[in-house]
């Protein structure tokens, strides 16, 4: 038998400084968006109220940013270039609530190890400016004079001049600086105190100006995000035990096929977390028409003991200590302020709560994909809506007092409801109103939808979810992470309308299932409900699940196409409209009215011009 030859052990060696911080540099610096936006951040930290930055060749040849902050210290210029040195943070301790946007020290030595970096920078008591420039190592000469106003200029030319595999990688000019550009838009959001102005190739392509009331700063937003966002969006203000929630969202009706207006900033840090975009999906899924994203601008406000940013080196990661009370705060929060998007709503959303109760939080309605209801399959509810106001009555026991309601001719009266009074039906699809403003269109088949899916989802879960045993329980192979939380979440698990037990390791039996599923595939719904568990740490699926059997329900049950209303009958449906929350929109998400002004009007047909 052959002696299997062993090889000789490696020697170990220390890195030299520049090679670990080339190293780190592949975690900070992509492309030149990264490198920007750890300069933006040192400047904000700084305190400046003023920002320029100029880019040539899309931040290849020159990325320059200077600030009117507090500067740095001669003797400390060449520690701010060493690695592992902030100012920020001076212990372990200091992490555990860290406020500050950059606390690693590893910007500027990362940045220096792949580009030409020259650093000027005065402080308030200092006669001149000083100038030092880095190559990523930890040897430094002197800092020399240099002409300059109190603040840093931080100057970075070449990117991955000594690196070229990674230069290779970048893309063409015009793509880098659209990143560039997107950076900057995310800081203008962040901090409306600060101009900040952008150049590129000696071109101002930016100039946000410092927002200091509320039309400044939508000023700002339609700058970064566009008019019609401003034009369609709502602002909300939600504070509950001492975090706090505001910004603006907007309406369903302006969705998007991609989420690219998505802005939302934990104590002024830009992030992109799971937690929040799931917070924020479910309280916009029963509103938002299938396959669209909603558009924000939220800005997150709590105490930065209970939120971990120290996750990863670009920092656009967070983790909250408390996320399941985060994830009710923003569901709630954004789920009240689109529930109150009905004809006559003020646009502006104030609360003032307690703490939120995950136990007895409202159901985040939701249209699943993967569904296992078959709407096709579903027949059309013995509801049949007749011409009579008695019948529609008896559905809306609220309306019969509307018989002797005001006629559109009382259009000047400052007691106008919202949506005015009916004047017609136009091919028994669309009632035609006439309000202050001028002319209201209504679906009236997606309204009345929306006004019995509301019903019928108030009615259900204010009787409480009713449990139907199994004839024969089923049996489901999990993995035992799912099958101890099962035994962990046993009462979670009761209040969803399951019985649900361990069967073994690895195995759990179903013997009892919410009433209205008892048709569904029951061991994908756990299988589902045991997945969200473990990613989010609580499921709203079942509620989802009855919420679109609801609004199935709502859809057939509701008033058809071709169906003649009485004027009476069409001023009920639009006094429901009124009281109904989220009646701008149908339960598939396509709006359920328009209006039209005058103005609109007489540019139809040239009036006045």
């Amino acid at each position: 038998m052959t002696a299997v030859k062993l090889p000789l052990p490696a020697h170990i060696h220390r890195l030299s400084t520049q090679v670990a911080n080339q190293i780190a540099a592949g975690e900070v610096v992509e492309r030149p968006a990264s490198v920007l936006k750890e300069l933006l951040e040192n400047a904000l930290d700084a305190g400046a109220t003023r920002i320029d930055i100029d880019i040539e060749q899309g931040g290849l040849k020159l990325i320059r940013v200077r600030d009117n902050g507090c500067g740095i210290y001669r003797e400390e210029m060449p520690l701010a270039l060493s690695r592992h040195a902030t100012s920020k943070i001076k212990d372990a301790r200091d992490l555990e609530g860290v406020a500050s946007l950059g606390f690693r020290g590893e910007a500027l030595p990362s940045i220096s190890s792949v580009a030409r970096l020259t650093l000027i920078s005065r402080t308030a008591d200092a006669d001149s400016g000083w100038q030092l420039q880095g190559d990523g190592s930890d040897a430094f000469g002197d800092p020399m004079p240099a002409p300059h106003l109190t603040g840093t200029t931080v100057e970075v030319r070449d990117l991955f001049y000594n690196t070229p595999a990674r230069r290779k990688f970048l893309r063409a000019e015009k793509t880098e600086f659209a990143h560039l550009e997107e950076v900057v838009k995310r800081i203008a959001l962040s901090r409306f105190d600060v101009t900040i102005s952008l150049k590129h190739n000696n071109k101002t392509v930016k100039l946000f100006r410092t927002a200091e009331d509320a039309a400044a700063e939508q000023k700002r937003i339609a700058e970064v995000c566009g008019a019609a966002f401003v034009e369609q969006s709502i602002r909300l203000d939600f504070a509950a035990a001492g975090v706090r929630l505001w910004g603006w969202i907007a309406q369903p009706a302006f969705s998007r096929s991609q989420a690219d207006l998505q802005y939302f900033f934990v104590n002024g840090r830009v992030v992109r977390d799971k937690l929040v975009t799931h917070a924020i999906r479910q309280a916009y899924q029963d509103v938002l028409f299938a396959g669209r994203h909603p558009a924000y601008v939220l800005y997150l406000q709590i105490d930065p003991v209970q939120v971990d940013v120290n996750v990863h080196p670009t920092k656009h990661e967070v983790r909250f200590r408390e996320g399941r009370y985060v994830h009710d705060f923003l569901f709630r929060a954004i789920h009240k302020a689109l529930a109150d998007l009905r004809p006559g709503a003020k646009p502006e959303v104030v609360y003032e709560t307690a703490a939120p109760d995950s136990a007895s939080a409202p159901a985040a309605p939701s249209v699943s994909a993967t569904s296992w209801f078959n709407r096709s399959s579903q027949r059309v509810m013995p509801l049949q809506v007749q011409e009579q106001l008695a019948v529609y009555a008896s559905m809306h026991p609220s309306q019969q007092t509307l018989v002797a309601e005001p006629s559109a001719d009382a259009a000047t009266s400052e007691d106008m409801p919202p949506l005015g009074f009916a004047l017609a039906q136009l091919h028994g699809v669309y009632v035609l109103a006439q309000n202050a403003r001028g002319l209201v269109i209504v679906d009236m088949h997606a309204a009345h939808e929306r006004i019995t899916y509301e019903r019928m989802k108030a009615a259900f879960h204010g009787d409480g979810l009713k449990s139907q045993p199994l004839l024969v329980p089923v049996t489901i192979t999990v993995s035992e992470r799912e099958a101890d939380l099962v035994d962990e979440q046993r009462d979670f698990f009761t209040t969803l309308g399951f019985e649900i037990s361990r069967l073994g390791p690895e195995a759990v039996v179903v013997r009892q299932v919410p009433a209205l599923l008892k048709n569904a595939n029951i061991e994908q719904l756990v299988r589902d409900v045991l997945s969200d568990v473990v990613v989010h740490g609580h499921s709203q699926r079942v509620s989802h699940e009855i919420n679109e059997l609801l609004a199935t329900m709502a859809c057939h049950g509701s008033v058809r196409a071709n169906r003649q209303l009485s004027l009476q009958e069409m001023n009920a449906l639009l006094r429901d409209m009124e009281r109904t929350e989220r009646s701008g929109q149908c339960n598939h998400g396509r709006p359920t009215w328009t209006q039209l002004s005058m103005g609109e009007l007489d540019k139809l047909f040239l009036r006045g011009q």
